[in-house]
């Protein structure tokens, strides 16, 4: 099955950009959710908002791949990779920087996060702390676990919607194809010519006729 069939390789490419724009654009939340309204951030403890999230994550990275008509059944689990460690990825680079942050400066110089937080140091200073975000008990992270958890199994889910739909179009068009009748040979009679014989031009009235030769 080649790559162009089975849209292998530009699913991979797809999926990839895709998990680094949601990495990248979660990280972002992670940093600036204390600019939201403190109703929206607080409400169920932050829970409704982050399943939200990763839930838009698999959906951009289902419609990346699936935007390629997909047919390779080893995209199905790929989605579900990336999905999960796009959300992973946005969770640890967001609170890194926003520990990093909040370990360099004084408490009473803190404030809203800014742009210029995000700087290679307070990503350094505060990694150690937000990779504990896997490796403390489960008691502890499981909310973390979660989000990668509902992430990965909703893209999967998408994506094999998706290949099945394509790989089912693809088979009711092969078999149409295939009962397509052929076109039946033109009959034509033992000696009549292959050709049709030019018909004869029609007499015009205002012509005048050539003189007869004696």
């Amino acid at each position: 099955m080649s790559h162009k069939r089975s849209g292998l390789l530009p699913g991979l490419v797809a999926g990839l950009l895709a998990a680094l724009v949601c990495a990248a654009a979660l990280g972002a939340a992670v940093l600036f959710q204390t600019r939201l309204p403190v109703a929206v951030a607080t409400f169920g403890n932050g829970h409704p908002l982050s399943l939200a999230s990763s839930l838009a994550i698999a959906l951009i990275i289902s419609l990346a791949i699936g935007a390629v008509r997909p047919r390779s059944v080893v995209l199905v689990p790929v989605a579900a990779l990336y999905a999960g460690g796009a959300v992973a990825a946005g969770q640890i680079v967001g609170s890194s920087i926003m520990i990093g942050a909040t370990l360099r400066t004084p408490p009473a110089e803190r404030g809203p996060a800014d742009l210029a937080d995000i700087t290679l140091d307070n990503f350094s200073a505060g990694l150690p702390y937000a990779s504990s975000l896997y490796r403390d008990p489960l008691s502890e992270t499981w909310a973390a676990w979660l989000y990668i958890a509902v992430a990965a199994l909703a893209a999967l889910a998408l994506l094999t919607l998706r290949v099945a739909r394509v790989r089912r179009a693809q088979r009711t068009l092969a078999a149409e194809e295939t009962e397509k009748p052929e076109p039946e040979p033109e009959y034509r009679a033992p000696f009549e010519p292959a050709q049709a014989p030019a018909p004869k031009p029609t007499t015009d009235l205002f012509t005048p006729r050539k003189p007869a030769k004696d």
